[in-house]
């Protein structure tokens, strides 16, 4: 039993080599060269296709831990994803302010600035700002 015949069976049968048998009391599977010689091997039942491992369901699965956690939270979550969920928010609030006319386009263009420069740290520091300034106008 050569691992030639198993491979050319593993090809046909379409598995693994490791999934092969082939019956060791058989000496004429070693003649074996063609893969029509193989075929009619796995006729006879000489040569077997064995049953693969069933696959282990979801809650029987090995569950995956954090372990030690190394790298900072910036590292690991990613500083990009923090900018968008902090800058979008402020944005959204200016393009409020303006379109309920609160503020001016002027007004909206400094404070859009401000906001992609980082000046606030959320939305409530920017409404913290505006009302020590007091930028707002009242909403008609």
């Amino acid at each position: 039993m050569t691992s030639k015949q198993k491979k050319l069976a593993a090809k046909i049968l379409k598995c693994g080599t490791g999934r092969i048998w082939i019956d060791p009391t058989n000496k004429k599977v070693e003649q074996a060269i063609t893969r029509s010689d193989i075929r009619g091997f796995i006729k006879e039942g000489i040569i077997k296709k064995l049953p693969g491992k069933k696959q282990l369901k979801n809650s029987e699965k090995r569950q995956q831990r954090s372990g030690s956690i190394k790298g900072s939270r910036g590292a690991r979550i990613g500083k990009k994803n923090e900018w968008f969920k902090k800058i979008r928010p402020q944005r959204e609030m200016i393009k409020e302010l303006r379109n309920t006319e609160q503020i001016d386009a002027d007004k909206y263009r400094k404070l859009y600035a401000m906001v992609k420069g980082g000046v606030f740290r959320s939305r409530a520091h920017l409404t913290m700002y505006l009302k020590d300034k007091k930028i707002l106008k009242e909403a008609k």
